[in-house]
């Protein structure tokens, strides 16, 4: 019960019924405040307990000052939590873990069950292993159960055990796209109440869902579950990004243009850590779908959330998806009511401001390692000849001749670009050449663009004129088709565009993340090895929201996000040499040229099919029963109980160790002496980097692990495939093939030097932190700007915490990250004011005490800690000083950290109530 200081409590009638809400405008200056922080608002209103949040926190937030830094933290109350299979495994056997420990510690194990309600989408775990066939859907499917049964057996027994945890089987649909076409509320209603719906996700791309007027944003799993348990999410009110669009699309130009536009702009002003509100006239000309794709992007540009207010197009989109008369009706009566509704031509009161005209959009791609970097599509073919020059050996460079092409210039002709020619015998006797730049996939893949129609429209259309001209994808691309939910097939089918995407090779091969989340699968054999052995940097397109190094697949340098229609016309060019604005894709069938204007469809065409074939009718069907899954999955064996029946031999799921030896009452705070660093690493290192979901190799220490086990290497599947298993993870910690190591120079991947041995020999990072451990060292991670910027991975935590890292020192930090760390007991502390590695002169070779940090015992937390690093051992007094800023930015953040992390501190608190 809310203490209700502001007699805020108040009914809302909607046809017959009747809601309790809690009324913003009872708060002074609440009507003045961006959408989000509204949103923000209500949840203290309906949450204030006198203790935790206080009406001294609600007079903060209407009284927000839009132009001063955060400094006011408050207590944020998600309504539910959504997660993946491939971070939402942790999160339940984690709570299975914690069943068993509160049961250990003389605590009530049905404690453990979540508050809230908790929904999870299987959609990492299938692999694109087939694909270009009729049946390439179906054997993906199989082959994801063979990999998968473990964990899949290990979910439905959490769904049984687990009040409030829903399951949406493999085979249906993206988490975030099944998140805005039918888990999403808009409003919740609960116990009489009627408020907004907010949540955490354990996915970054959570932020899907603000184009519904939902706020949300990427957690880690770690902070998932601590919400799940009825923790608050302990945060700084933020400042608020206002972004105003104006004017309307051109034709030719597509959602993906625009928000690759959005994502440079964005990075480029800096919204790391804040909110971004879209305004202005140009939101009511934004379809929900364009919406979704903007809000899909937040992590890209760094920010917490990108919200749209709620407004016709929101009500017009929740019927076009099934929901109920009466659940439209509450929306907008609700936001109505609470002051949560567009007014196109308002200026609320925000931090900073930004405005793009839409009209000034191009069409766009952007690589070929990092979302922001866009290029606009008329330039990529030049872009693409200067970058590759990054990507290939000194030999090809010297034969492509070093000052015909000097890389700080961007090239006016492809004269120049370096090229290898490499024959391929297929395995079908076909033979053809492919060269640096070769397209070797094209994926129609990802959220952030199959939920939106239009542009996955275009891309059947294009495909539709392709064949009907006589094209068809060069042999070298592997092609594949992964929409996020089954009403995009179905509305393929019924505009009978689905033969013209299979003539091309863009068959399905399963509804899920594939080839974004690193599940591409393996290229045909010939082709893998005629890259590898001539070291060819070759390339990939797809219409995803992350093209990070190493991500995509490991034959595969350079990696381009695309519209799915352009996508499609990459496939059929089949290089990233050929400027496709004005090259030919290929010939007709009377030998003619055809260019992408040629077979580019108009805004009328894509336009009359999505209005033609898409119906209420499709939501409904194919959401009807979805958390009952197929009869594969409703046969799945599963034990009972409500604790787990842990199987020793299992490879996939296994009891973590968080929990060994603790008590009830914390250990004092320490500071860190005598540590050595583990590794020392650039700029933009991110989660990708720390902690890989792509392929296990056979000659890592994971897929060491693996083999030892009685794993075969065909069985071995991926990291994220097996984040349940502790022991598989921590061997991949900061394992990806495009990690580079300062202290190990001339190594990609899982290296560092081990100064446990004589001399420092280059060894895997796993095995060395194993050494450090055995002898009592502390370790310490030194890295450069955006540190852990990327996916909200919690892994990348908890392995850091599981190698022995103490102590990570940045020059600055992704916002998901460093709480990660902190949830899991690592001190994230950042680098002076303009200051770095480099700037200090520190090697990595070095030996670290970081005093100070006991300050935290006191209650507070310290602004700095001293920071002593000691170059050749202590004993020679040459060593290097700083104070370290302490990045533990609130009073919550420090009572997890005192209690070892924040699992902890959850489970301490529910024996205690």
């Amino acid at each position: 019960m809310s203490a209700n200081s502001f007699d805020a409590r108040s009914t809302l009638r909607v046809g017959d019924e009747s809601y309790e809400i809690f009324r913003l405008d009872k708060v002074e200056g609440s009507a003045r405040l961006p959408y989000s922080l509204k949103v923000l608002l209500e949840n203290l209103l309906r949450t204030e307990d006198g203790a935790n949040i206080t009406a001294d926190h609600i007079r903060a937030l209407g009284g927000w000052d839009s132009q001063a830094q955060p400094s006011q933290e408050i207590q944020f109350t998600p309504a539910r939590v959504i997660m993946q299979d491939f971070t939402g495994v942790p999160c339940v056997v984690d709570l299975a873990t914690m069943r068993e420990a509160v049961k250990e510690l003389g605590g009530d194990p049905a404690k453990i069950n979540p508050l809230a309600p908790a929904e999870l989408v299987i959609d990492h775990s299938v692999i694109a292993d087939k694909f270009g066939t009729a049946n390439a859907f179906q054997q993906n499917v199989e082959l994801e159960y063979g990999r998968n049964k473990e964990r899949y057996q290990f979910l439905r027994w959490g769904q049984t055990a687990f009040d409030e945890f829903k399951v949406v089987p493999p085979g249906t649909g993206i988490v975030h796209q099944v998140n805005i076409e039918h888990l999403a509320r808009t409003v919740m209603t609960r116990n009489g109440q009627a408020y907004p719906d907010t949540l955490v996700g354990t996915d970054s791309h959570t932020t899907m869902v603000n184009g519904l007027g939902v706020l949300g944003w990427g957690v880690g799993g770690i902070e998932a579950e601590a919400a799940m348990l009825g923790q608050p999410v302990s945060m700084l009110i933020p400042r608020v990004v206002g972004f105003k669009l104006t004017g309307e699309l051109k034709p030719g130009t597509t959602a993906t243009d625009l928000v690759l536009t959005i994502t440079e702009m964005l990075r480029k002003h800096g919204v790391v850590g804040k909110f971004v509100e879209f305004y202005g006239e140009g939101v009511a000309a934004t379809s929900l779908a364009n919406r979704a794709t903007i809000g899909n992007m937040s992590p890209e540009f760094g920010s917490t959330a990108a919200i749209f207010p709620i407004d016709d197009e929101t009500l017009n989109y929740l019927k076009l998806t099934g929901r109920s008369e009466q659940q439209v009706a509450l929306v907008e009566a609700y936001a109505k009511e609470q002051g949560l509704w567009l007014d196109p031509a308002a200026e609320p009161d925000f931090s900073e401001k930004l405005e793009l005209d839409l009209s000034t959009v191009v069409p766009s791609i952007a690589g070929p390692k990092r979302p922001q970097d866009r290029i606009v599509l008329a330039e990529a073919s030049r872009q693409f000849a200067q970058d590759v020059r990054n990507y290939v050996s000194e030999a090809d460079l010297d034969e492509a001749g070093k000052e015909s092409f000097p890389a700080s210039d961007a090239p006016a002709v492809s004269n120049g670009t370096p090229s290898k020619p490499t024959q391929v015998v297929a395995a079908d006797g076909s033979v053809f050449e492919i060269d640096h730049g070769a397209v070797t996939v094209a994926a129609i893949t990802s959220c952030t663009n199959t939920s939106n129609p239009y542009v996955m429209v275009a891309a059947a259309l294009v495909a539709k004129k392709a064949v009907e001209k006589g094209l068809s994808r060069k042999p070298w691309v592997k092609t594949t088709l992964a929409p996020g939910s089954k009403v995009v097939t179905d509305y393929f089918d019924k505009a009978n565009l689905t033969p013209y995407l299979d003539k091309l090779g863009f068959n399905l091969v399963g509804y899920g993340c594939t080839t974004c989340i690193g599940n591409s699968g393996p290229l045909d054999e010939e082709i893998s090895k005629a890259i590898n052995e001539a070291d060819l940097a070759v390339t990939s397109v797809l219409s995803g929201n992350r093209n990070f190094e190493g991500r995509i697949n490991p034959d595969v340098k350079m990696n381009y996000l695309a519209s799915p229609p352009l996508v499609v016309a990459y496939a059929i060019a089949g290089s990233m040499k050929v400027d496709i604005t004005t090259e030919a894709l290929g010939s007709d069938q009377d030998g003619n040229p055809v260019y992408l204007k040629d077979i580019w469809p108009s805004e009328a065409e894509v336009n009359d099919v999505v209005a033609n074939a898409i119906g209420e009718d499709m939501f409904s069907k194919s959401y009807e029963d979805v958390f009952a899954g197929d009869a594969q999955w409703q046969a799945l064996p599963i034990p009972t109980g409500n604790t787990f029946e842990w199987d020793p031999q299992s490879t996939y799921v296994r009891k973590p160790p968080y929990f060994e030896g603790m008590t009830m009452e914390t250990s004092p705070v320490s500071d860190v002496q005598g540590a050595r660093v583990l590794a020392k690493l650039g700029d933009s290192v991110t989660t990708d980097h720390i902690s890989p979901a792509g392929a296990i190799k056979a000659d890592t220490p994971a897929g060491q692990y693996l083999t030892e086990h009685g794993v075969e290497r065909r069985d071995f599947n991926s990291y994220g495939s097996r984040r349940g298993n502790h022991e598989v993870m921590i061997r991949g910690t900061f394992a990806n093939i495009r990690l580079r190591n300062q202290i190990a120079p001339g190594t990609e991947g899982g290296f560092t030097r081990d100064f446990t041995q004589e001399d420092g020999p280059v060894s895997f990072i796993y095995d060395a932190s194993q050494n450090y451990q055995a002898a009592g060292i502390p370790l310490v991670i030194l890295a450069g700007k955006e540190y852990g910027s990327g996916s909200s991975r919690d892994w990348a935590a908890k392995g850091t915490a599981l190698l022995g890292v103490k102590a990570v020192i940045a020059e600055s930090y992704e916002r998901i990250h460093r709480s990660n760390l902190i949830g899991m007991g690592v001190l994230p502390l950042q680098f002076p004011e303009g200051a770095s590695a480099q700037s200090l002169g520190l090697t990595g070779e070095e030996t670290f005490d970081i005093t100070g940090v006991t300050a935290l015992n006191d209650g507070g937390i310290p602004e700095t800690v001293k920071v002593k690093a000691a170059r050749g051992g202590a004993a020679d007094g040459d060593s290097v000083e700083f104070d370290a800023k302490v990045r533990i930015d609130t009073p919550g953040e420090a009572d997890y950290y005192r209690n070892g992390g924040i699992m902890q501190y959850v489970l301490r608190s529910l024996i205690r109530k």
